[in-house]
């Protein structure tokens, strides 16, 4: 088994098993590996970038998981946050089948957070709200 050139923080371990690759129905790829060895490894789950070769030789690594941002403010249809970088985020949803009502509850909803902001402004609490 190769292993890839990177840098590994725990404990790499080798095994040797069998892999199975495969298509369901809809089109989705599956990969399914049974170790053939007795090893005592941690379980986990994980949403991962996986890179399959032609050779076969098939490579993961686990994405970041996602921070969410918590809302500073809401309303019916949408919310104001902070993000870790610095920067605020305004988002507003509304189904397909209410397009007649976006624009009004658009300025609506938008004139409410701002109302809520201007009045955090005005206690002082500044940048983080």
């Amino acid at each position: 088994m190769k292993t890839r050139k990177s840098q590994i923080l725990g404990e790499q371990i080798m095994v040797d098993g069998m892999m199975a690759f495969g298509k369901l129905e809809t089109g989705q790829r599956t990969l399914d590996f049974e170790c053939c060895e007795d090893v005592a490894a941690e379980a986990f789950h994980g949403d991962f970038h996986v890179q399959g070769m032609r050779d076969g030789n098939v490579y993961m690594t686990e994405k970041l998981k996602r921070h969410r941002n918590k809302p500073i403010f809401r309303d019916d249809n949408c919310s104001l946050s902070h993000g870790h970088n610095g920067k605020y985020y305004f988002v507003f949803t509304m189904d397909d089948d209410r397009l007649g009502e976006l624009p009004q509850q658009l300025v609506q909803q938008a004139g409410n957070i701002a109302r809520k902001v201007i009045r955090e402004l005005i206690k002082g609490r500044g940048y983080r709200l």
